[in-house]
C-alpha cells in the first residue's frame, strides 16, 4: 500500500475549510470531500478558535516558548565556554 505524500495547504484554503465547518458543514463531509485528515481539520479549527492564526509560532504554548528560549540560552552558553 503506497504511503500518502504530505500535502501543504494555503492559509486561504484552511480558512475556507474552517468557515464551511462553522457554517454547518459536517466534519466528516469536509474530510471526505476534500480528502483531508480529521486531525488536520481539527487542528485548523482549534487554531482559529484560540489565536485566529495558522502560524505555528502564534500557536505555541508558554511552555514551548520557554523551552525554545532555554535552548537558545544553552547554545549561547556552550559557545561562550568553547571560546574560553
Amino acid at each position: 500500500m503506497p504511503e500518502k505524500q504530505r500535502r501543504t495547504f494555503t492559509t486561504e484554503f484552511k480558512k475556507q475549510m474552517v468557515q464551511l465547518y462553522e457554517n454547518g458543514k459536517s466534519r466528516a463531509a469536509l474530510v471526505e470531500e476534500y480528502d483531508l485528515t480529521a486531525s488536520a481539520l481539527d487542528h485548523w479549527i482549534n487554531q482559529t478558535q484560540t489565536t485566529g492564526s495558522f502560524k505555528e509560532k502564534d500557536n505555541r504554548s508558554s511552555e514551548e516558548e520557554e523551552l525554545i528560549a532555554l535552548r537558545k540560552e544553552n547554545q549561547r552558553l556552550k559557545m561562550e565556554v568553547d571560546i574560553l
